[in-house]
This record gives structure tokens, C-alpha cells and sequence, in this order.
């Protein structure tokens, strides 16, 4: 065999490789799950056209839930992490910014497929006063569900989800690629919490105890020592959150904290979040200084008013030209 001949079959095996690697890069175009997208969408189920979600406000108003409390508008979310039903995020991966399209999810992969077995009868005693006519939504025994008849003390009570074996078609539109991650995570907490809170990201410098390194020249028949300790300064990327009064009695905030914290962490790509509590005060005013002093002597109030910045001639002026 020649030297030519011992030479085609590696140029061959290259040219294979780079066919794969072309393949592999053709196939990576466009949006890719881990991607942040800006995104738009109505959904409706298929037969009974009942309105299952949207981020218009028009549809909202039109289907008469605009006063819900929620605020329609574009969500960002992260493609491959749930936030949407798989085949919308199949449908949107390896499109690009401007695309729009139309996906139906089947029932199965939807709510779930309707099951008779989860229609029960239970006690009416179990289901609060209140709450004791079909199409009520109550919770028994842990489970959520809604009366579909209560006759006397017995409900027949469904506990399959209420769009159950229904097929939904999503209508969605690709606004925009979002790379900013101030933004990202704005649109995190917007979507776990159903609010934007005020954040920023800053780099701070932080001193950290870190293990010292042994040393290397020590005899292995010693005893090893107890760990050594230094402190260093070192760079942190932080998010820091503004807690609102409003943010910090959220349900879901106040149960999951610090799973919201971690996947902020993870996916935004920080190395912390401090969460910031501001407190406003009304200030206080002269009458409210003044009363606070009054178990000083005259050198003591002006010593303070020196520290306050109060002028006290200018007090003094002010009475005698009110007494006048």
C-alpha cells in the first residue's frame, strides 16, 4: 500500500468529522433551550374555545378577566425550564426573534386526561359552610378540586383539574432575545412571583475565610494539623432586591425564598442575592425634637441643635415675631 493510499482514509475520517461538526452547528442555529425570550401568547382550548392564558391585555378585557389583579403583558421566560408547556418551547427552539407560530398540545401533555375514578363523594361536613354549591372550588383532604352537585350532607366533589381532557392551541410570537441580566431577572421574579421587583447587580468586594494551603515540606508521620484559615478579599457579582412591603407578604416568596434565591443564582449567573428591606419614616419635626429634649439643660439643647443644623436665633426670631 502506498503512502497515498495510507493517507485517504484519514482525510476521509476528516472530512466525515467536519461534515458532523457543520451538521452539528447548522442544527444549533437559532434559539436554544437556556436561551431568555421575551415572548407573547393567547391560548385557547380546542372545542370548548374557553380561554386557557394570555399576555394580552385586549383578550383579557375581552374575555372578561382584565380585573383579576394580574397585569397582562409580555413574560420572559427560559427556554427548557418549564416555564411554558414543552411542545410551545419545542415549537420556539431554533426559531429566532419576530418568529410566531401556532402549537397544539394535546390533553395528555396538557392538564391530564379527564379520569372518572377522581370524581368523589365525601361528607359535606368537610367542605366549609360557605363554600357548599356546585362550582364551588374547595380542598379536601389536601386536595383541590370543585362540587359538581351536593345533595343533603353528601358533594360529589371533582378532583380532576377543571380543563381536564382538553386539547389547548397556543398562538405565541417571539418578541425578542433577552440578554440583559438585570432584565432576566426581572422577568424571573415576574413570573415566580407575579411581580417586578426593584434589583440591580453591582460587583462587591467581600473578605472570605479560605483554607490555607499545608504545608508541603511536613513529615507524613505527623499527626495532620487542624485546618488553617485566612482572609481574603475577594469579588462577588451580587443581586441585590429591594423588599417591598408588597413583595415581602407574597405567598410564594415567603414559602420558597430560598429556592427562588438559588434559582436566581443558577440561572442568572451571580454569586449571590441580598435582599435590601427599606424602611420610610415621616421625619421628625421641631415639635417632636424639642419634646425629646426636654430633660436637658439650655447647653445641652444648644449642643444639639448645633448637631441638628438648627439655627436657634432664628427659632427664637420666629416665636417673638409670632407673640407680636
Amino acid at each position: 500500500m502506498t503512502e497515498e493510499q495510507e493517507a485517504e482514509p484519514e482525510e476521509q475520517a476528516d472530512d466525515v468529522a467536519e461534515d458532523v461538526d457543520e451538521d452539528a452547528e447548522a442544527e444549533a442555529e437559532g434559539l436554544q433551550e437556556g436561551d431568555f425570550v421575551e415572548i407573547e401568547y393567547t391560548a385557547y382550548t380546542v372545542e370548548g374555545d374557553q380561554l386557557v392564558d394570555t399576555t394580552d391585555p385586549d383578550v383579557a378585557e375581552e374575555e372578561g378577566v382584565d380585573d383579576q389583579g394580574q397585569e397582562f403583558k409580555p413574560r420572559t421566560i427560559v427556554l427548557g425550564e418549564g416555564h411554558i408547556f414543552e411542545g410551545v418551547e419545542e415549537a420556539i427552539i431554533g426559531s429566532e426573534a419576530g418568529d410566531e407560530g401556532s402549537v397544539t398540545i394535546p390533553a395528555e401533555d396538557a392538564f391530564g386526561e379527564y379520569d372518572p375514578d377522581n370524581v368523589e363523594t365525601v361528607s359535606a361536613e368537610k367542605i366549609d359552610e360557605d363554600d357548599r354549591y356546585p362550582g364551588a372550588n374547595v380542598q379536601v383532604d389536601g386536595r383541590q378540586g370543585y362540587i359538581s352537585t351536593i345533595i343533603g350532607g353528601r358533594a360529589r366533589v371533582d378532583f380532576n383539574h377543571p380543563l381536564a381532557g382538553e386539547d389547548v392551541e397556543y398562538e405565541y410570537e417571539v418578541l425578542d432575545v433577552v440578554d440583559d441580566r438585570e432584565q432576566q431577572a426581572a422577568g424571573l421574579f415576574e413570573m415566580m412571583l407575579g411581580m417586578e421587583p426593584e434589583l440591580w447587580i453591582e460587583t462587591d468586594e467581600v473578605e472570605e475565610e479560605v483554607p490555607v494551603e499545608p504545608d508541603e515540606d511536613e513529615d507524613e508521620d505527623d499527626e495532620p494539623a487542624e485546618p488553617e484559615f485566612e482572609t481574603e478579599v475577594v469579588e462577588k457579582e451580587t443581586l441585590y432586591l429591594e423588599a417591598t412591603p408588597q413583595m415581602t407578604m407574597n405567598q410564594q416568596w415567603m414559602m420558597g425564598k430560598q429556592q427562588i434565591g438559588q434559582q436566581i443564582i443558577d440561572q442568572i449567573g451571580v454569586d449571590r442575592v441580598i435582599v435590601q428591606e427599606v424602611i420610610d419614616g415621616m421625619g421628625m419635626g421641631m415639635g417632636g425634637m424639642m419634646g425629646g429634649m426636654g430633660g436637658m439643660g439650655g447647653g445641652d439643647i444648644e449642643d444639639a441643635l448645633e448637631d441638628a443644623d438648627v439655627d436657634a436665633d432664628e427659632i427664637v426670631e420666629e416665636l417673638e415675631g409670632a407673640e407680636e
